[in-house]
């Protein structure tokens, strides 16, 4: 490549320009010599040729002519040379390595573009990418569009009975006539999750486990890793402890990946199964965000129960239904089909326990299919809404750090207007000049995009880890599909027009002969750019101020939460689970056993109260029945926990009137009930609920109120206090093979454990235990909302700092551009606290325009996240006058450092400048 400088001075020496400008000139017209030269030869020219041309256009004067008339004021469009073409993609790759170029050059500018871009693009790939894993991704099954889902589709609270899991839709009678009088699917299977303990006595080691119908895995068309899968002759009525499937993390994970696990037995709740296969790595189920460990065939559930098969149970909802369409047939028309066979259906499965209410409902159920190529979702239901949300707060911020990053550009172009005057002289197109700027801009988007991207899948797996627990790990892959991969893409090209497109019309719009004259010191940017720098600045207020005063909102949302009165002391309290089913105690023995558990517990050292609850508070999970009241209302729903002695002294609950439940309570003795205050005033009304009498219509019971207590929370947090019924354990009939024990202690509660599991040892080794805190198992529960609090924050944060930093520009720029000016005024007599005065009273202006329009955006906008608050109004005013404070300290402090430099300019040195 030849050294154009010594030909380039030899060439602009008669027109006598400073020692700077000369500088200037021969790096310029070197850069467009040797693009040039290279073009030349990527066109054939020979090299020496292309070199002697050049030089005839450098020594000819083809080239300075323009620069000479351009000197003059003159600035004629002259061409860009002899035999000057060149093919677009030969250009855009000249433009973007001469953008690279400059970037090497501006190492500073270039690392805050990119580290910027990073964040705004990396936040929403993130949430993007989540999106994609929770709603839009399809199962990595066989044409996962010819799935569908069978459910009841025309009753959102579907059904009386006991609910197993979220996606329980069918009864076994309902599976099995809906199996034989479908007419839609090719192949229909069902499916029921469960949990099942690996080890024998002791504290639970649990595996997850998909009970499954025999055209299971044929209807999803997976194929075994190894073995067999589950088939038809596997699932029979009476099958017993068969065949097991393991997955393939797993099979990794507990047998280290061998293959000679093939016909051994694997231990599930102490029944020995054998092994016959392991599945794809790619299988993980049909639930996305959960995975399996195991597949046993469905006929195999009665070995893990003594209450008998739950196919016989006609109030049990345990099953799930996934389907394969036949050719020819769509969703619709499956649906279709399925409401007309719905009526017989229901009608031939009425179970005979319901009162003439309950059969009229459930015979106006119907079933319908709905799609299944993205599976079943438990996360979607909770976390969907949330993403959407934090994905439109992720866009705002990278709009912020576009706004930002045209700022840079605009200043940027400031300095190089040098540049672009030399290039419009020497004959370039306002258009070509704009093409370079975007592609400089678009190599600052695609590095961006890039870096984004990586810290994308950093975040996402930080983002699926935040939403795990012990008791509930997420299993989501992350893996970036093409949807991800376009998405980033789109980023990439958005932010390149959102931040380089004006900056690069307003630099094609230079008068050459405006700056050629202006020398060394450059052109002063006219009032249309600064304006536009103003626009920006004032844009980034308005939208980091919605952000902020989305933070403030979420952010006091969790706290709401986690500082309410639940109704009980959440502190100090031990989740202890016993199953005691591998004793095979008799069902007259349980009752006894149990309550020597409860005070063997109560014995061990420094627990201070013990007691049983079927159902714990805030779990998620509950019982609910339908009650009479003579002569009152009829068939109200309301909620039931059955409980033990001393339970509301465990939790603290105050008992208000009447008495606990004790040892008088028993089967044979009238059944009483202890009621909350949402009862009392929804049934008793102003008068006392003590001796009001009603029958659970669903167990036939009819219970005495003998207690009253205050409100307390029963499903979750942001409930109002619902109607509970507190019954009697020592009341109870029936097998007991489990229980859940209440510990209050003062201790930690890690010495405690170990204690209790000594004292278990010591009752019976062969009991297995499980063990959580409340307030953890509470907070959990609010992964949610900690979710929105964290990230609404960080993407609060992150906004301000880039208007702090937007805002700072424009004032040190606004400081510099009135550089002479604030010399005039000092020399006339201004002092500085009035100069300081001036500048931050330009900065206040920009201000407050930018906080009037993001508190209209913020007040518009809070309607979207009413659902997601508590304790709150989407405008609050405390909220958006903190928020408004906040931003506006950040702000001038940000304006404090160029106001100050303003009102320390000497004015000699200032009006020297002039």
């Amino acid at each position: 490549m030849p050294d154009w400088a010594k030909e380039i001075r030899v060439a602009i020496a008669p027109l006598n320009l400073e020692p700077m400008q000369e500088a200037e000139l021969v790096e310029e017209l070197s850069q467009h010599l040797r693009d040039r030269y290279e073009e030349m030869l990527l066109g054939g020219t020979d090299a020496e040729q292309a070199y002697q041309s050049l030089l005839k256009e450098l020594n000819d004067g083809t080239l300075l002519s323009g620069l000479r008339a351009s000197l003059r004021g003159v600035h004629p469009p002259l061409p860009l040379g002899k035999g000057q073409t060149e093919g677009l993609s030969t250009g855009i790759w000249n433009d973007l390595r001469f953008g690279a170029r400059l970037l090497r050059k501006n190492p500073g500018f270039a690392m805050v573009a990119i580290l910027t871009l990073a964040l705004g693009i990396g936040a929403n790939t993130t949430i993007f990418q989540l999106l994609d894993a929770v709603r839009l991704r399809t199962l990595p099954v066989k044409a996962p569009q010819q799935l569908a889902i069978v459910r009841i589709v025309n009753s959102p609270h579907c059904c009386n009975g006991n609910h197993y899991s979220p996606n329980a839709a069918l009864t076994g009678a309902l599976w099995n006539l809906l199996r034989d009088q479908q007419k839609a699917f090719s192949q229909i299977a069902a499916w029921a999750p469960d949990r099942f303990n690996l080890g024998q006595g002791g504290e639970a080691r649990y595996a997850d486990a998909l009970m499954v119908s025999g055209d299971f895995f044929d209807v999803l068309g997976v194929q075994p890793l190894l073995g067999r899968l589950i088939s038809s002759a596997d699932d029979y009525r009476g099958c017993g402890a068969q065949g097991a499937v393991l997955s393939y993390p797993f099979w990794q994970r507990e047998f280290g990946g061998r293959s000679e696990v093939m016909g051994s037995k694997l231990a599930l709740n102490g029944h020995p199964f054998q092994i016959v296969g392991v599945t794809p790595a790619s299988f993980y189920g049909l639930e996305v965000g959960q995975k399996f460990d195991v597949a046993i065939p469905m006929c195999s559930q009665p070995v893990f129960s003594t209450k008998g098969p739950l196919m016989d149970n006609p109030v049990a909802w345990w099953i799930a239904t996934v389907g394969r369409l036949k050719p020819g047939w769509t969703v619709e028309r499956a649906s279709a089909q399925l409401d007309s066979i719905s009526p017989g259906i229901f009608a031939a499965t009425v179970p005979g326990q319901y009162d003439a209410i309950g059969k009229k409902d459930y015979l106006s159920f119907h079933l319908g299919a709905l799609p299944g190529a993205t599976g079943v979702f438990g996360l979607r239901r909770d976390y969907e809404d949330p993403l959407w949300l934090l994905l439109a707060l992720s866009g705002l911020v990278l709009l912020i750090a576009c706004a930002n990053l045209a700022n840079l550009m605009l200043a940027r172009a400031s300095v190089r207007q040098r540049e672009m005057a030399l290039r419009l002289t020497l004959g370039a197109s306002p258009t070509r000049l704009i093409r370079q700027l975007l592609a400089e801009s678009l190599l600052l988007a695609m590095l961006g995009t890039i870096a984004g991207a990586v810290l994308a899948q950093i975040l996402s797996a930080v983002l699926v880890s935040f939403l795990s627990t012990q008791q509930n790990p997420i299993f989501i892959e992350l893996t970036p599909d093409w949807r991800v991969l376009g998405f980033a893409a789109a980023l990439a090209i958005l932010t390149c027009v959102l931040f380089g497109l004006t900056p690069a019309i307003q630099a094609s719009r230079t008068d050459p002969g405006v700056v050629m004259k202006a020398g060394g010191r450059g052109a002063t940017a006219g009032r249309d750019r600064f304006l536009l720098r103003r626009t920006l600045v004032v844009s980034q207020v308005a939208l980091s101020l919605v952000l902020l005063t989305g933070a403030f909102l979420f952010v006091r949302t969790f706290r709401n939460l986690t500082t309410l009165n639940a109704g009980f002391q959440q502190d100090h309290i031990l989740i202890a689970n016993f199953d005691f089913s591998p004793l095979k105690l008799p069902q007259e023995s349980q009752m006894t056993f149990k309550r020597e558990l409860i005070a063997r517990t109560e014995a061990v050292p420094g627990v201070r109260s013990v007691a049983e609850t079927l159902i714990v508070p805030l779990g998620h999970s509950g019982w609910d029945d339908n009650i009479d009241i003579p002569g009152g209302p009829q068939r109200q729903d309301v909620t039931f926990n059955r409980v033990s002695v001393g339970y509301f002294r465990t939790m603290e609950t105050p008992l208000l009137a009447g008495r606990d439940f004790n040892q008088t309570d028993t089967p044979q003795s009238p059944q009483v009930a202890i009621v909350n205050q949402a009862f009392a005033r929804k049934f008793a009304g102003s008068a006392n609920p003590l001796g009001m009498v009603f029958r659970d219509t669903e167990k036939d019971r009819t219970y005495q109120v003998v207690g009253l207590v205050g409100d307390s929370k029963y499903y979750e947090l942001r409930e109002e206090p619902v109607p509970i019924a507190f019954v009697s354990f020592s009341q109870a009939n029936g097998p007991e093979e489990h229980s859940t024990l209440m510990i209050r202690s003062e201790e930690p509660l890690l010495p405690l454990i170990s204690s209790i599991k000594r004292a278990a040892r010591d009752i019976n080794p062969a009991m297995v235990l499980t063990f959580n805190v409340l307030k953890t198992q509470i907070r959990e529960g609010l992964l949610r909302e900690r979710l929105m609090a964290t990230l609404s924050g960080f993407f609060g944060v992150l906004a301000t700092i880039l208007a702090m930093v937007g805002l700072y520009g424009v004032v040190s720029y606004m400081v510099v551009r009135r550089r002479n000016e604030i010399g005039v005024r000092m020399a006339l007599g201004a002092n500085r606290n009035n100069i300081l005065l001036m500048v931050l009273r330009e900065a206040a202006i920009l201000l407050g325009v930018g906080l009037a329009i993001g508190t209209g955006l913020a007040l518009a906008a809070g309607t979207a996240a009413a659902s997601m608050l508590y304790g709150l109004n989407p405008r609050d005013p405390l909220t958006l006058g903190a928020a408004i404070a906040g931003m506006a300290g950040v702000a001038m402090l940000a304006s404090l450092l160029p106001a100050h430099r303003a009102a320390t300019v000497h004015p000699v040195e200032a009006l020297r400048e002039e």
